[in-house]
């Protein structure tokens, strides 16, 4: 068995690309695009965390946190910039659990570049990421039942569909029932040889 993942031993966290994307680290210039892009109704309607309207200064505060929790190796946060147009296209992210080596997927993509298949592009590279380079043995995800193209996503991904927790969260005063999927890394490494 590995040794628990430590994301402190890659010091600075680094930019990854695809064919389409790349996933950096944001900068505090990103602030102004993550209010009106992640404000969006829809984008807070389908995600737990993200508020409705989302507050002034609010998205400086989130990125300020990145840094830290890199360096404690808790979190991995990327935003996903576009290629050709170089605008920011969404978030994306593993919360780690080392002790675990396992990490929660989360994700969110900006209302303009749905239905584009950023979500698996970027997904499937941070899965990439967390098995190689971050050593961990399982990813996770977790999305509102009323959301099937998250749960769409999953399955491209090859995660395997776990089960459902009833009205386990609240948002907007109601109550929200989540799927949750996961792959391992022994299911993950035939797929990733195959591509």
């Amino acid at each position: 068995m590995r040794p628990p993942v430590d994301v402190r031993a890659q010091s600075e966290q680094p930019t990854l690309t695809t064919e389409r994307l790349t996933l950096r680290p944001f900068i505090a210039d990103d602030a102004f695009d993550v209010e009106r892009l992640a404000g969006m109704r829809e984008i807070a309607d389908t995600t737990l965390n993200i508020p409705h309207p989302y507050p002034h200064g609010g998205a400086a505060e989130w990125i300020l946190t990145h840094g830290p929790a890199w360096n404690e190796g808790s979190n991995a946060t990327f935003a996903i910039v576009d290629n050709a147009t170089h605008r920011l296209a969404g978030a994306i992210s593993l919360m780690i659990k080392p002790e675990h080596r396992r990490a929660e997927l989360g994700y969110w993509i900006a209302l303009n570049c749905w239905n584009r298949g950023y979500a698996t592009e970027a997904s499937q590279r941070l899965i990439d990421f967390g098995f190689e380079v971050l050593g961990l043995h399982r990813i996770e995800a977790r999305h509102f039942v009323r959301n099937r193209a998250s749960g769409r996503v999953m399955q491209k991904l090859g995660m395997q569909h776990e089960g459902i927790e009833r009205d386990w969260a609240i948002k907007w005063d109601r109550f929200e029932t989540l799927a949750v999927y996961s792959i391992l890394e022994p299911e993950w490494r035939p797929a990733r040889a195959g591509r």
